[in-house]
């Protein structure tokens, strides 16, 4: 399956940039989801990769082939991609039965395919399949109802799983009723004589295709009924539909209607899936069994898949690589548990993690090896980092990218065919929970400095002990069973905790806390970007 390259990607309408400037490879068989807030871009991009979308400028390449290239005027249509789209909507035909639906698509594919004898690979397979008749006879065997009469609907299901063949195929071996005791061997060694005879008059090699001179011929066509059944059948076998191929998709749940729709999308072998919150729909239970299905989905079918979600556990749970945008831009492309744990701004580690990080503000200032704070008031505490940290070198570095960026941009600037983005970046405004709240729209920026910090604590990083650093009081608990969610006020702040067990917690009681983790995270206030990760020591 391709990799698939994004170079400078943008698209624009009038001053509003949908996506700004993006750059990213999806490796061959990843599993990526494109996660952001409704309206950062993540779906325009999935539409641009697809075709269905045309970029204002940069370039896109699925495999070998530059599919768009802005420059070039390369603009590939999305019928020539091949790739496959799941919709939100599973757009299913209600006049038309699981079969059909499926099949749809396929019966209007023309293009350069090999020239197959279908006669003599049918036949030789027949001959393979009846050159053990007993074990036909068994499967057979389970299709037979209370008087005994077999139920051929059912065999020509088990026939196909069994055998990976056609329905066809499976239903003119029942001609041959290996059900009943006789020798096949005449009927075997006709069926091999009619393959032998075609391989010999037509030169055909191991696949039954028509050769000239050691390369395969081909011919613009249509598929056969043989090569459609055979794909349905085998579409079917993968999402686990094949008992509902002559029901109506009235007749199905929302979880089957899905798999019809995720079948029908694999039957063409796109090289590439795109889905677009195809789990929405679902109820909460649903969705989680259809999770399972896409990762196994993903194993089996080999295929690189694009999924688009607003849904962050949906993205942690599914993916090999989350790519998160804002505004339309890229703010982390890593893999989930990377996003998770070390995410590059606060932005990131908002959005990412249920129940939300806990964010601190601190003033802070290097001292040696570590970064003196004070925060929640007017604790005191240190923040020691993982790694050798040279605050004043990262604050200059900060500031060389500053420069860098601001450069970059007057560049841009400069050219005649440049508009000036109206959806301006504006900085991230985290919320810090307090008991009584402010209202944040009605204050003036503050004026910030380089000993302006702001802490990232991870919910399950907030330990309730018995000699515990701080005092705390429960606030609010909310029991789930094997955990609880509890709200821990310190002073005017409000913090989040994760405590697994079936402890119960009284609203109102003291309580000793303790912040038990090396990847407490430590930002800078005035760019939002991640300094490092360490541990807190409390005065």
């Amino acid at each position: 399956m391709p990799k698939i390259t994004l170079e400078h990607i943008t698209k624009r309408w009038n001053k509003f940039y949908a996506v700004d400037d993006l750059s990213m490879v999806i490796e061959d068989n990843a599993f990526v989801t494109l996660l952001g807030p409704s309206g950062c871009g993540k779906t325009t991009t999935l539409r641009m990769i697809a075709g269905l979308e045309t970029p204002t400028s940069g370039r896109i390449t699925i495999g070998d082939q530059v599919v768009f290239d802005s420059a070039l005027g390369i603009n590939i249509p999305p019928n020539k991609r091949k790739v496959g789209f799941l919709f939100q909507n599973y757009a299913l035909w209600p006049n038309m039965t699981v079969y059909e639906n499926i099949s749809f698509g396929l019966s209007n594919i023309k293009e350069s395919l090999p020239k197959v004898n279908f006669e003599a690979k049918n036949a030789a397979r027949l001959a393979e399949i009846l050159s053990r008749p007993e074990d036909v006879r068994e499967i057979l065997q389970e299709c037979l109802d209370k008087k005994g009469r077999l139920d051929e609907k059912k065999a020509v299901i088990k026939l196909v799983d069994a055998y990976t063949i056609s329905g066809y195929t499976a239903k003119k071996l029942l001609g041959y009723h290996p059900e009943n005791e006789k020798d096949f061997t005449a009927e075997c060694e006709a069926l091999r004589k009619t393959a032998r005879d075609a391989v010999t008059a037509q030169h055909l090699n191991e696949n039954y295709e028509v050769t000239e001179n050691g390369a395969v011929v081909k011919e613009v066509r249509k598929l056969t009924k043989e090569e459609v059944d055979l794909s349905v059948r085998r579409v079917s076998r993968i999402v686990k539909i094949g008992m509902f191929m002559e029901r109506y998709p009235a007749e199905l749940s929302g979880g089957q209607q899905q798999r019809v729709a995720i079948a029908r999308t694999l039957a063409p072998e796109p090289s590439v899936l795109f889905m677009d919150e195809p789990l929405s729909n679902l109820d909460a239970k649903l969705r989680l069994e259809m999770r399972y299905e896409l990762q196994r989905l993903h194993v089996e079918t080999g295929s690189t898949f694009v999924y688009v979600t607003h849904d962050q556990m949906e993205a942690m749970t599914l993916a090999t690589r989350i790519c998160l945008i804002n505004n339309g831009v890229l703010q982390q492309y890593d893999a989930p548990l990377t996003v998770y744990t070390h995410p590059n701004n606060l932005f990131v580690a908002d959005f990412v993690g249920n129940p939300s990080i806990n964010f601190v503000e601190a003033v802070g200032k290097a001292e040696g090896d570590h970064v003196a704070l004070r925060l929640l008031g007017e604790h005191k505490a240190v923040f020691c980092p993982r790694e050798p940290l040279d605050l004043e070198q990262w604050f200059k570095d900060r500031d060389a990218r500053r420069e860098e960026t601001a450069r970059l941009h007057a560049e841009k600037a400069a050219a005649k065919s440049y508009i000036e983005k109206g959806n301006k970046d504006e900085a991230f405004r985290y919320h810090i929970p307090c008991v009584v709240e402010d209202d944040y729209s009605l204050q003036e920026d503050p004026v910030l400095t380089n000993e302006d910090l702001v802490l990232g604590i991870r919910p399950e990083f907030l330990g309730i002990t018995e000699n515990g650093a701080l005092e705390g009081e429960i606030y609010g608990a909310m029991p789930t069973g094997m955990e609880s969610t509890v709200k821990i006020r310190i002073g005017d702040f409000l913090l989040t905790s994760v405590v697994f067990g079936n402890t119960l917690f009284k609203i109102g009681s003291k309580i000793r806390l303790d912040m038990e983790s090396d990847s407490i995270m430590l930002f800078d206030r005035q760019s939002g970007e991640c300094i490092a990760l360490g541990r807190l020591e409390f005065e």
